[in-house]
């Protein structure tokens, strides 16, 4: 089972936040220019939130508010759940499914060291899938069938 660290290592750790203070059109400007869907809320060191780009349309565009005006804080969500490195993608896949969720912070020693998406697990699971082909057509030619 591939876990969380194996994950971030492969794809990079590196960790786009935000404080609670900012404005959700900054938070909107740094995913479409780093192009991602959701950024951490981290204020002195510590994760207080995340703010997806789905978080923004549904409350802050949706009923007509000001993204230039309306603070992060007053729309993220607060206290996300978290994973560590020794959490599998399964775990993480079965988090996502039940809370219905598609970002995962993820802290190590209580540090914010990167974050796992939906798309991060399923893109592991195609690699796992084409490693595991190649594999059993290596073993089915290597063996005159």
């Amino acid at each position: 089972m591939t876990t969380v660290q194996h994950c971030i290592l492969g794809k990079g750790a590196k960790v786009f936040s935000i404080g609670s203070d900012d404005t959700v059109e900054n938070a909107l400007t740094m995913m479409r220019d780093n192009r991602i869907r959701s950024v951490m809320v981290i204020d002195m060191g510590k994760l207080v939130g995340i703010l997806s780009q789905g978080d923004c349309a549904i409350k802050v565009l949706l009923p007509g508010k000001s993204a230039a005006s309306t603070s992060v804080a007053s729309v993220m969500t607060k206290n996300p759940l978290t994973v560590s490195y020794d959490n599998t993608l399964e775990e993480c896949m079965a988090i996502m499914d039940l809370k219905r969720i598609r970002h995962l912070p993820v802290l190590h020693n209580g540090q914010v060291t990167g974050l796992i998406s939906i798309g991060d697990i399923v893109k592991n699971m195609m690699s796992d899938q084409d490693s595991q082909i190649k594999f059993l057509e290596t073993y089915i030619r290597g063996h005159g069938v």
